[in-house]
């Protein structure tokens, strides 16, 4: 498992991480505070607080690619 955080800051930013987060087979999870959400419901995601970084966690070990296309997203 492999974690980091992200932004997603406007709707399109969420529309765009979704669709990169359902091109891969494994399950990625977005928490904020004590809840937890499949990356890829855009529902979910937005029934987050996206005012402030949200932690994401891949469950995978082979995820290189993934981080790469979500590079954008995230934040330090």
């Amino acid at each position: 498992m492999k974690t980091c955080s992200i932004a997603l800051n406007t709707i399109n930013d969420v529309k765009k991480f979704v669709n990169i987060v359902c091109k891969y087979d494994f399950d990625v999870d977005l928490i904020s505070g004590r809840y937890a959400i499949d990356a890829k419901s855009i529902m979910g995601i937005f029934s987050l607080d996206l005012s402030k970084p949200i932690k994401l966690e891949a469950h995978t070990d082979d995820c290189a690619a993934f981080f790469e296309e979500i590079k954008p997203f995230v934040v330090e």
